[in-house]
């Protein structure tokens, strides 16, 4: 079985004046705006880096869900969230590191268990396995 989904992204202008729009195709992203003052002024906008990060946050919950659900665990709640780290190096730039941050509410589980699934999680998560970056992991059980 093969899943395809997909996204748009538009740009006219130069670097640094440009503008951009990314839409996906669900609509959750419609004429979304991203440009270089998103990407590197903190400005209204999104950027790569930040729709890498809702992604590998998003994909790593519902991997860690299924691995929990696959222990006979059922998570009251998992808030993971992920850093992407964008360095200048020689050659330009590159994304060089993911944190990633999950947080926890399971009932029964030891921190040993939890632990093991989530580093488990972290190898098998399909966005972890498409990120040649070091991909670190932090957790926190309630």
């Amino acid at each position: 079985m093969t899943i395809k989904k997909s996204a748009l992204s538009h740009w006219s202008g130069d670097i640094k004046s440009g503008k951009g729009q990314i839409n996906t195709e669900s609509g959750a992203l419609t004429n979304q705006p991203y440009g270089f003052n998103a990407r590197f002024e903190d400005k209204q906008g999104t950027n790569p880096e930040e729709l890498i990060a809702a992604a590998h946050s998003a994909c790593f919950s519902m991997a860690l869900s299924l691995a929990l659900t696959e222990a006979n665990y059922v998570a009251d709640d998992i808030t993971t969230s992920a850093v992407v780290s964008l360095d200048e190096v020689d050659d330009g730039f590159e994304v060089t590191q993911i944190a990633l941050h999950v947080e926890a509410k399971i009932a029964g589980i030891s921190e040993q268990e939890f632990n093991k699934l989530c580093d488990q999680t972290k190898q098998g998560c399909p966005i972890s396995k498409l990120m040649n970056a070091e991909i670190s992991l932090s957790t926190a059980l309630n």
